[in-house]
């Protein structure tokens, strides 16, 4: 019995032993978590918990979201969202997003226009609905935007893509929930909320939590083109809108994107012709500031990033080097965000733009960086390996130090982590809430080694001092402000993983599962309050993977909760003496628990924030007002006026030198410090002048004369910097001639516009060709003939790079060796010669080579190519992978030429048309040139790349043998075509057709248009102003075949073509006496200029990009057009009205240039002449100048291709041996103020007018149905335009329709009494068949005869008298009768089936030298008068900028781009290829350039033209 007794009593005795010690370890913190796994049929890669909850919404990969309430333990299929999965396809939900600032919102998005959303944390979902055809989430931008304010407040982007080329947005908005969801606008490009941070420093959006104001980049309605976007905004969802002035008190053009950052709103502008871009901050929407960035230094798109900024502040990273190994520069903002100082060097970045930068979390001024030590070595090679290193800053990036770790008893050493731009798990990389604890996989060293080769480091002093946790590398995560530390390996598959609950020091192993798992991510609660975790991980099964999410919960870790005692009071940052230290006026405090306290924190959800004690205020305290910008560093830092400064009162009324004013100074926003050195209440001396723009002006003009030992100029380019881009240089680089003139010998480069050159490559081979970039005006590329070296430039000439092209020039001087991309503008495409050294002369062929990296790399895309391009254009959307080459068949020289289509640079391509001679595309048009069964010339277009029509024209044009087609212009919603009628040599000339919008039905606009043997054609646009055409008719058809000459007379348009009128000539010459014609009876008297067919210098285009309503000429008042160099009836003429009105310039034909954007026009004669004149009255006064010593050869005369400089080039030639350069300028002719613009007042006050163009007709001021303004400088007054003035003003008005607003339809022609009539023999087109044909038409109009001009804006009028009744569509009838509305009504009928009459070379519409550079402007071929040269300006390819198509019918077809000229001549004036898609394309002047050479057949192989004709 006693026994018995004490046996129960020592098992009892067992017991509470056992039970105690297991409390005991539970107290010490040795038990492990609670694992739970879920498996999932496809890898759950998106995952988010809804904060300040254990609710957790996961998508798989396959788009089926699941949702958990229990932190990941068990998981459900949300049932209200169809979980349906698409065949192929994304699955249901695209993807899912968490309302910022609403932790019980979040939204699903699928890819159509049915979407979800939840308010209770996923527990039910409600279908909405975006209207619309199929508006899918916008992948350019975030398709949500959120209010801060009302959180039942979104903006939904989204876009519609038509076709593999264009994409068109719109934003929807809502303000309850998505119950109702309202187009905002159908034209945005990213629409955002002013108020969309709760950071605001605006004190409108403080007070009014609920603002309606909106803020959105629009694009332009007649430009696809980003360079046209606009940035609006409104307070009443753009029932009304207002447009924000930015730079210099003017509206932009040119916005790319839009964003928020910690209350600042920021936007980015660019410019034609750069990729810089510049950078706009505002906080309300109204006032913005330009970002500026410390000299040296750019904001490229594509190269920047704006990364995790501060209350008070904006960090932007920008790149600094060569994209393939990449390297950057970081910059802090003051808190305006205006004016951008430097912080480090050398950053390091990898591709995809992610910097190596992370600011702790809830810290002040405490951020990290990984910095490239051998970054001399790396600018020089992108093959050497960066070696990385890791530094850290405690003063907001003022001063770096490494950091340092410690491992047992080794010595302190520098430790290296990896950071952002090799990020292996989701979230922060180094920092969590939990205040000072810090973690990172890294090595200690010189540098950073792989990450397979990291260990794990631990900081618990937010950074200063580290210490080795766990050897290789891990995932880890913070739980329960700090008080478990969780980390598992992802070097190898694991069944287990660690844990510390003492800041890292000690780590403790638990089991995650019985088998092998590799671990995909860890994460827990975003402020890492609570116990539990989930991981996600794969698990292999024999040949396939599992998926599983593993919930680990380390609740009961401890029995207790922490009491104040286990709490300390942790200083966040350390002076140099390891006192709190000052940042933004305060020292900052934390209460956080020990780190050796047995105990967990168990506030859940309520993450730990700081203390504040204010400081004295010092110099760190301040920054610079609005207004004045920086110079100097720290202590030493002043802030001078960045504008002319006003004495206030009556300071410097009597003669006194200086006056006191501020400082400059201003305490930054947030600040809290309190007393001491005040530097926002000092004063300084200022210089009672301070703020003049240089020397006063002496009325004259300067001149500068360089002379060069060769025998002529050979290629010219201007390399101008885009409008808005800082920097004052006006840089030329061109070559001279020696050998014949046939070889380029040294090129030569002025950075000050002709005053002074240096030569450069001076000790290279020479240089065949100058190719400047199309899309970039700061890049130019410079080809060796001999070898295959290529030196560029990317930043204006500053300096030069080099690499090695992949194959050899090609000998068919029709390729351009390069091609460049729209976009993206590091990709680029060589065409060069393969297989050329085997015995077999037929293998030698064109192959066709592809970059990303500018040359670094190469790789072979297309063998036995003809032709490759890019397809993308800018802002049409689309693959920016698109590219199209002509192949021959099966890789043989003999093979049939066939088009490849490719988005993946032909590591797959599909065959879109056979016996292929060329393609081009225009806008959404791609055209494809292709012979027939017969050999003739046929040509085919598409909308969509995939189906291809037969181009066909009106049923009355009768032309047997078209032998000739060329596209003029695109840039009104309309295609202009001549299409050659007489093609007998000397007496060529055709017709010039007019398509609607779609391209595919065309009408007679004018007969007997003039062209050259060359096909080039008497046919330009004006610039700017929309609808202004010139062109030259032939008056004598019938004479065709007798031996007489052309008779030509001139005629001009005000409506895009639908009528023409010959041109107003001015009723005396220039001394008073008559024409010898009455020039009121204009058929028989009227003014008649020379135009592309007789140019000897294609920048001489009547009118400018930038000089409004100005038009300028050669040619003779009388019957018909005269000869040109007629000494005794050839005039220069000009136009100020946009060419209804014309004036007399001077006797004698002058070629002239536009400056100052108009405000100063310069003309020399072409003759030998040491005089030149100049006006600052747009013509009306013109006063001389001698600009040589005694009179030279007259060459050309050019300026900058945006007509915005006061400099220029006097082009000249003496003797044999020598030629020289003039520059002229015209700075001090007038005083240096620049020009005021008073939108105030309605430029009353002023130093611009509002000028309205108008049909010469219609005296009400309408043009095109719309009344348009635009600001032309006063001719009195006496300043400078400074930046490009932005010419429109407002938005137009729509006029009432009239006659003018109408051209002929479809089969109708104009009659003597200007009427349009049923061509005779005809029947009027069924419109009604358009109804079966889109079945999105809604309504039609029965046949009038007429047509409405596409781009006519007009309303009601008199519509109805010229296009008749509107009828419904057989379909839409009732909805007719509902809503009396026609949908795609009025011109619509055209849409029917795609044939697309245009044969195009490179189909990009009609040149205009229309200044901009886009890598074909300002390059200028010049004519020495060696005879002989490949360069003679009497070329036909240095005379034409014109795109031609000409096709021998049978015998002949010349379509290709650049035919049998050289593009080695070609390149000289224009330089690479380029598509229009716009108006304002046309006004950068970008192009393919097509020139025929008539003898070359080699095409076809057969005999020339002459057999046809």
């Amino acid at each position: 019995m006693y026994t018995q007794s004490r046996a129960v009593a020592m098992l009892w005795l067992l017991f509470v032993l056992l039970s105690s010690l297991s409390s005991v370890l539970a107290k010490e913190g040795t038990s492990g978590p609670k694992v739970h796994s879920t498996k999932f049929d496809s890898p759950p890669f998106l995952v988010q918990y809804f904060d300040d909850s254990d609710v957790i919404l996961a998508r798989e990969e396959r788009g089926r979201l699941w949702r958990s309430t229990d932190a990941g333990v068990e998981w459900s299929l949300i049932e209200d969202i169809d979980q349906t999965e698409e065949e192929d396809g994304p699955g249901p939900v695209a993807s899912f997003w968490m309302h910022p600032y609403d932790n019980k919102r979040a939204y699903a998005l699928s890819l159509s226009n049915h979407h979800w959303f939840t308010d209770d944390q996923g527990k039910s979902w409600r279908k909405f609905t975006i209207p619309g055809s199929k508006i899918l989430p916008s992948q350019y931008h975030y398709p949500l935007a959120f209010h801060a304010g009302n959180v039942k407040k979104v903006i939904f982007n989204g876009e519609h893509c038509k076709n593999i080329f264009q994409c068109d947005e719109s934003s929807f908005y809502t303000d309850n929930d998505f119950k109702d969801v309202e187009e905002l606008r159908s034209d945005s490009r990213g629409c955002i909320w002013a108020h969309a941070s709760p950071e605001s420093h605006s004190d409108r959006m403080r007070e009014d939590k609920d603002d309606d104001r909106i803020i959105c980049v629009i694009k332009s309605e007649d430009s696809e083109s980003s360079f046209d976007n606009r940035l609006y905004m409104s307070d009443n969802f753009f029932i009304t809108k207002s447009e924000p002035p930015m730079y210099k008190g003017r509206t932009i053009k040119g916005i790319v994107n839009i964003t928020v950052v910690k209350g600042y709103i920021i936007t980015a502008a660019k410019a034609p012709g750069s990729s810089e871009l510049i950078l706009f901050v505002t906080v309300d929407g109204e006032k913005w500031h330009q970002a500026e960035f410390p000299v040296g230094h750019k904001i490229q798109e594509k190269e920047y990033t704006i990364l995790e900024s501060t209350n008070y502040s904006i960090q932007v990273d920008v790149l600094n080097t060569r994209p393939f190994n990449p390297m950057g520069v970081l910059f802090s903002s003051n808190s305006n965000g205006t004016y951008f100082t430097e912080n480090i060097q050398h950053t390091n970045r990898n591709l995809e733009l992610v910097v190596d930068f992370e600011k702790i979390t809830g810290i002040q001024g405490i951020v990290m960086a990984n910095v490239v030590k051998n970054w001399e070595q790396v600018e020089r090679d992108d093959f050497t390996r960066k070696q990385v290193q890791s530094r850290i800053s405690f003063d907001d990036g003022r001063t770096w130090k490494p950091l340092v770790a410690s491992s047992g008893k080794r010595a302190k050493e520098e430790l290296h982590l990896h950071s952002a731009s090799e990020i292996a798990n989701v979230g922060k990389v180094f920092s969590s809430p939990v205040p000072g604890l810090v973690m990172g996989i890294g090595n200690t060293g010189d540098y950073l080694r792989p990450y397979e080769e990291g260990n794990v480091y631990v900081s618990d002093d937010a950074g200063l001092t580290w210490s080795l946790a766990l050897d290789r590398s891990h995932k880890y995560e913070f739980g329960d402000q700090g008080t478990v530390l969780v980390a598992v390996t992802d070097r190898e598959p694991t069944k287990k993983g660690s844990f510390s609950l003492d800041h890292g020091i000690n780590w403790d192993d638990f089991k995650i599962d019985d088998e092998d798992i590799g671990l995909t991510w860890l994460t827990t609660v975003p402020d890492s309050t609570s116990l539990k975790f989930i991981l996600q991980a794969n698990k292999r099964v024999g040949n396939r993977y599992e998926f599983y999410i593993y919930s680990i919960d380390f609740n009961g870790i401890y029995d207790d909760k922490c009491s104040d005692d286990d709490f300390e009071k942790w200083t966040a940052r350390l002076n140099e003496d390891g006192e709190a230290d000052c940042l933004m006026g305060q020292k900052q405090y934390y209460r956080r628990r020990k780190k050796d306290a047995k105990c967990y924190v168990g506030d859940k959800f309520n993450e730990a924030l700081p203390d504040f004690k204010s400081c004295e205020c010092t110099w760190e305290d301040f920054e610079c007002d609005f207004n004045y910008k920086p110079e100097g560093e720290g202590k030493d830092k002043t802030c001078v006026p960045a504008t002319k400064l006003s004495p206030p009162g009556s300071a410097c009324a009597k003669g006194e030198k200086t006056f006191k004013g501020s400082a400059g100074f201003r305490k930054i926003p947030g600040n809290g410090c309190y007393g001491g050195d005040r530097l926002d209440e000092k004063e300084v001396d200022r210089p009672c002048d301070q703020g003049g723009v240089g020397p006063a002006p002496d009325g004259n003009v300067k001149t500068e004369y360089t002379a060069f030992k060769a025998e002529g100029f050979g290629q010219k380019v201007y390399l101008e910097r885009a409008d808005r881009v800082r920097g004052d240089d006006e840089t030329i680089i061109m070559s001279t001639l020696r050998g014949g003139g046939n070889t380029m010998s040294q090129l030569w480069m002025s950075k000050d516009h002709g005053k002074n050159w240096e030569e450069i490559f001076e000790d290279e081979e020479s240089i065949q060709y100058i190719i400047a970039h199309p899309y970039e005006n700061d890049r130019a590329y410079f080809v060796a003939p001999n070898s295959k070296k290529v030196w560029y430039t990317i930043n204006r000439g500053e300096s030069f790079h080099q690499f090695d092209a992949p194959a050899p020039l090609s000998t068919d001087f029709s390729l351009s060796p390069i091609s460049f991309h729209p976009t993206e503008r590091e990709w680029l495409l060589w065409i060069g010669l393969a297989d050329c050294g085997i015995t077999d002369s037929g293998a030698c062929h064109n192959v066709a080579s592809y970059s990303d990296d500018r040359g670094d790399h190469w790789k072979t895309i297309a063998r036995y190519s003809e032709k490759c391009e890019f397809i993308q254009e800018d802002g049409r959307g689309g693959n920016d992978k698109l590219l199209y080459c002509v192949q021959h068949k099966d890789e043989k020289i003999d093979g049939v030429s066939e088009l490849h289509a490719s988005d993946d640079f032909f590591g797959s391509f599909e065959t879109v048309a056979e016996n292929v001679l060329t393609f081009a595309t225009m806008s959404e048009f791609i055209i494809v040139a292709q012979k027939d069964v017969e050999s003739n010339l046929k040509v085919r277009a598409s909308v969509d790349g995939k189906t291809f029509a037969d181009a066909k024209f009106p049923h009355d044009f009768n032309v047997p043998i078209q032998t000739a087609y060329t596209l003029l212009d695109s840039s009104t919603h309309a295609v202009f075509l001549h299409v050659t009628v007489g093609n007998l040599q000397g007496f060529e000339y055709g017709r010039i057709m007019k398509s609607n919008s779609n391209g595919t039905s065309y009408v007679l606009s004018i007969d007997a248009v003039n062209r050259n043997r060359d096909g080039y054609v008497d046919f330009e646009k004006m610039q700017q102003v929309e609808g202004v055409a010139l062109v030259n008719v032939v008056t004598n058809v019938k004479e065709e075949g007798t031996g007489k000459a052309k008779k030509l007379r001139s005629m001009i348009t005000h409506n895009d073509g639908a009528e023409w009128a010959p041109l107003t000539a001015p009723e005396k010459k220039p001394d008073g006496s008559s024409w010898g014609c009455d020039t009121s009876n204009t058929e028989e008297c009227s003014l008649h200029l020379h135009s592309y067919t007789e140019r000897d210098d294609p920048r001489s285009t009547f009118s400018s990009p930038t000089a409004i309503g100005l038009m300028m000429g050669v040619g003779n008042v009388g019957k018909n057009l005269g000869l040109i160099n007629d000494p005794d009836e050839t005039y220069t003429f000009i136009s100020k009205d946009a060419g209804i009105t014309w004036n007399t310039v001077k006797k004698g034909r002058f070629k002239w240039e536009y400056g100052d954007q108009g405000s100063v026009i310069v003309i020399v004669e072409k003759k030998d002449t040491d005089i030149g004149y100049y006006s600052t009255d747009e013509g009306k006064e013109w006063i001389e100048f001698q600009f040589l010593d005694k009179p030279a050869t007259v060459l050309d005369l050019s300026t900058v291709p945006s007509d915005n400089s006061k400099q220029f080039v006097i082009w000249v030639k003496n003797g044999n041996s020598e030629i020289g350069t003039v520059n002229v300028d015209t700075s001090g002719v007038r005083s240096n103020k620049i020009c005021d613009v008073d939108e105030e007042h309605d430029h009353a006050n002023g130093d611009y007018w509002l000028w309205k163009p108008e049909h010469p007709a219609q005296k009400d001021g309408c043009l095109f149905g719309r009344k348009m303004q635009y600001l032309r400088k006063k001719v009195e007054a006496d300043c400078w335009n400074d930046a490009k003035v932005e010419r429109e003003h407002g938005e137009a008005t729509n006029c009432q329709c009239t006659k003018y607003d109408f051209e002929c339809d479809y089969n109708y022609q104009r009659q003597p009494d200007n009427t349009c009539g049923l061509v005779h023999g005809l029947e009027a087109q069924d419109h009604a068949a358009a109804c079966t044909q889109n079945s999105s038409l809604k309504t039609y109009f029965q046949p009038t005869g007429y047509r409405k001009i596409r781009f006519s804006s007009c309303e009601d009028g008199e519509i109805n008298k010229f296009l008749g009744k509107e009828q419904p569509c057989p379909n839409h009838k009732k909805e007719f009768e509902d809503s009396h509305s026609g949908g795609l009504s009025g011109i619509a009928f055209f849409l029917v089936a795609i044939v697309l009459p245009i044969a195009a070379a490179a189909g990009i519409g009609y040149w205009v030298w229309t200044r901009y550079q886009q890598g074909s402007f300002g390059r200028i071929r010049l004519g020495d008068g060696s005879g002989g040269s490949a360069f003679d300006a009497d070329q036909p390819w240095v005379k034409y900028p014109v795109a031609v198509l000409s096709g021998i019918v049978a015998v002949l077809a010349t379509v290709p781009l650049v035919v049998g000229a050289s593009w080695r001549y070609i390149s000289g004036l224009f330089g690479g290829s380029r598509r229009y898609t716009t108006r304002q394309s046309f006004a950068r002047g970008r192009g393919d350039y097509a020139v025929v050479d008539p003898d070359e057949d080699e095409l076809l192989g057969d005999d020339d033209e002459e057999d046809q004709a």
